[in-house]
């Protein structure tokens, strides 16, 4: 099915936010964390079908998102039990960063492998760019536990969904001078003299 660029990022939106937005829609609704990670299965299910039955595929990063949200949703549900679905945000988020850094130790870089066609940057940029990130998702895991103990379920439900996605693009927008810097060159900048 040929969409028209307006109704593919109508798609690309369904597919990597329609969980989470029915998520919250459910708990505004009900007040209910357990109800609402109804809604949160529901939705990444659904999510999932758009983007196969509309772009024919299912991308790796929304299949790894919906994934996490029906496993940790239907542990939720299977034990009547809200912290699965609080601590899903934490456990991605230092798998993220953990798969990062450990790239960086192994001398693997993971961002170049899933980005390299789109940016074009030395191994230098990739590599700061990875640690950067790789950080940031521990910072974000880190956040999630805190946030999640300590303020009630209202707080930690906004937390997530926006919070968690306006903090990372205002980290990705932080980063664009990094990436800007090793743009378009496959030599490191020289070096800064004072």
């Amino acid at each position: 099915m040929k969409l028209s660029p307006t109704a593919r990022k109508w798609v690309r939106g369904i597919v990597d936010y329609g969980g989470l937005a029915a998520f919250v829609a459910g708990y505004f609704t009900s007040r209910d964390m357990v109800q609402a990670t109804w809604w949160l299965v529901g939705g990444s299910a659904l999510a999932l079908v758009v983007g196969l039955v509309f772009e024919r595929r299912i991308a790796p990063f929304p299949l790894i998102a919906g994934g996490a949200a029906l496993v940790f949703g239907g542990l939720t549900l299977f034990f009547h039990d809200v912290r699965f679905v609080k601590m899903k945000p934490t456990v991605m988020n230092t798998i993220f960063g953990a798969v990062l850094l450990g790239g960086l130790v192994m001398r693997k870089n993971p961002l170049k492998l899933l980005l390299g066609d789109a940016v074009k940057m030395p191994d230098e940029g990739w590599r700061r760019l990875t640690l950067n990130y790789g950080l940031f998702f521990l910072v974000l895991a880190g956040l999630n536990e805190a946030v999640w103990r300590t303020q009630p379920d209202d707080i930690w439900v906004v937390f997530r969904f926006p919070g968690l996605l306006i903090l990372s693009v205002l980290f990705s927008f932080a980063q664009v001078p990094l990436m800007m810097k090793y743009a378009k060159t496959d030599e490191p900048p020289p070096p800064h003299v004072e």
